[in-house]
């Protein structure tokens, strides 16, 4: 509400005395404070982008690209030496040669059709064959006994089933438009038109979505495994709307496998149902998040990736000297251990973690100079922790998990952020802006599975599409489709 008061209110006040003045100022003061105090931290969220805070990009607003803090690389822009590419090479053994005629006649007279070609100039194209489908026939004969008339019958191949049905290879293509390439059902199905000639209806498509997703179940069991046995383990939720509610997506991830999980809740219900951090002793690799921190038989490394858009916001919007330089402390600290990597160095000396851990709780209590902690009486009826500034809060952070942040500087197989879990997560995001919400929780869940297969024959460097063939070939989920690491 408006303060509002008057002249002659004033004027009363004032013939009250000295401490109703006194009184009416502290008062006005005090409003004053908590106006302002409001209003820089509605300031502050709408200056948060993903640049400074843990916002997607996708959420930024056409506004003033905000500064880069990245420190500029000397390389040029494109694919760096020793990068495969995806030139065209001639090939020894085309599919199709064609003979280029030569003039029959020389200028002068003379006939060349018996003269043979001193030197053969090359060029080849590369272009796909027509795309149609290809009808394979089985036949199944019928034989009687002359001598007791018994009829004996042709067996189909166990896989064929019905008077006419598709391939796996069409099976194979149809899931890797719709769960790879992100295609929706209604385009994928005019895609199959237009390309291949070949007819099939989005009843079809979720058909084999709900076969490949009973074949992949022994696979996904096996993905389970190898990320509990991980000694080092990325994680990460974010939200997943099915059937226009907002539901939960687990992400678990390491350099070769990847595990996707829908639950409608967020917190230790969900990831004790996705069933890797209830016996998972390794290093799991977060943001932070509070239902973490509730798995004490595994160590925990935070992302600095987040601390470093936290501390942006402080040095940008609060002007937090402190924020400046721990930014800039974290990057000294990874782009030493980063060196000491290249040099095949397993650790840093004592001498330099201690330097570091020494400046680090330098920088916390040049914050809380900064931000000193204020205890003011709550209002009447008023519960809960008092509340505090984001400095405050981020400082509170970084001191009670401050061996979590720097478990990197101790342990070289910890990485500096969480990247790993945010790029198995994005195609994910995609997926929702692209098709929106799920229709049901079924169709997430089958989703999810299959994802996480593609996902992780990906990271093999296996081919997506034979690898998806391969969930039609052996389709009844008790075998593992990926490889046993050696």
């Amino acid at each position: 509400m408006p303060i509002k008061i008057t002249r002659d209110e004033i004027r009363a006040v004032y013939r009250q005395g000295e401490d109703a003045v006194i009184t009416l100022v502290e008062t006005l003061v005090e409003r004053i404070n908590a106006l302002e105090e409001r209003v820089a931290k509605l300031e502050g969220q709408i200056s948060k982008n993903s640049h400074n805070s843990h916002k997607p990009p996708s959420s930024d607003s056409f506004k003033k690209t905000p500064v880069n803090h990245r420190k500029k690389s000397d390389r040029k822009s494109g694919g760096q030496p020793g990068h495969p590419g995806t030139t065209l090479h001639m090939t020894e053994h085309p599919d199709n040669v064609f003979d280029c005629t030569v003039n029959e006649f020389c200028d002068c007279g003379y006939n060349l059709s018996g003269v043979d070609s001193f030197e053969v100039e090359r060029r080849q194209v590369f272009d796909i064959p027509d795309l149609r489908p290809k009808v394979t026939e089985f036949r199944a004969g019928k034989k009687r006994c002359p001598k007791c008339g018994k009829i004996h019958k042709g067996q189909f191949p166990t896989d064929i089933k019905a008077t006419v049905q598709y391939g796996n290879k069409a099976k194979a293509a149809a899931l890797y438009l719709t769960h790879y390439q992100l295609v929706p059902l209604e385009r994928t199905t005019e895609i199959f038109a237009n390309l291949f000639s070949l007819p099939i209806s989005e009843g079809s498509l979720n058909t084999f979505t709900k076969i490949a997703h009973i074949g992949l179940e022994k696979t996904e069991q096996f993905i389970v495994e190898n990320l509990i046995d991980a000694n080092v383990a990325h994680f990460d939720e974010t939200g997943f709307y099915v059937d226009k509610k907002r539901g939960w997506l687990n992400v678990a991830g390491t350099k070769l496998f990847t595990r996707y999980f829908f639950h409608k809740k967020r917190g230790r219900e969900a990831m004790d149902a996705a069933g890797i951090l209830p016996f998972f002793t390794g290093t799991a690799i977060h943001d932070a998040y509070r239902s973490y921190f509730t798995y004490d038989q595994c160590e925990h490394g935070l992302c600095n990736v987040h601390h470093g858009r936290d501390l942006i916001f402080e040095t940008e919007q609060c002007k937090q000297m402190w924020a400046a330089k721990m930014k800039e402390h974290l990057l000294n600290i990874k782009e030493t251990v980063e060196s000491a990597k290249t040099k095949n160095l397993q650790c840093l000396t004592k001498k330099e973690i201690t330097s570091f851990e020494k400046t680090y709780n330098t920088i916390i209590k040049q914050g809380y100079k900064e931000n000193p902690k204020t205890i003011k009486a709550k209002p009447p009826g008023k519960r809960g922790k008092q509340a505090q500034s984001s400095a405050l809060n981020l400082l509170d952070h970084l001191k009670k998990y401050q061996k979590e942040t720097l478990l990197f500087m101790h342990d070289f197989n910890v990485p500096f952020e969480n990247n790993q879990a945010e790029r198995d997560g994005r195609m994910m995001k995609v997926q929702q802006k692209i098709s929106g919400c799920f229709r049901s929780t079924d169709g997430a869940i089958m989703f999810c599975r299959i994802r996480s297969y593609i996902s992780t024959v990906k990271k093999h460097g296996y081919n997506i599409f034979e690898s998806l063939k391969s969930v039609f070939i052996v389709n009844d989920g008790t075998k593992n489709l990926l490889p046993t690491p050696e």
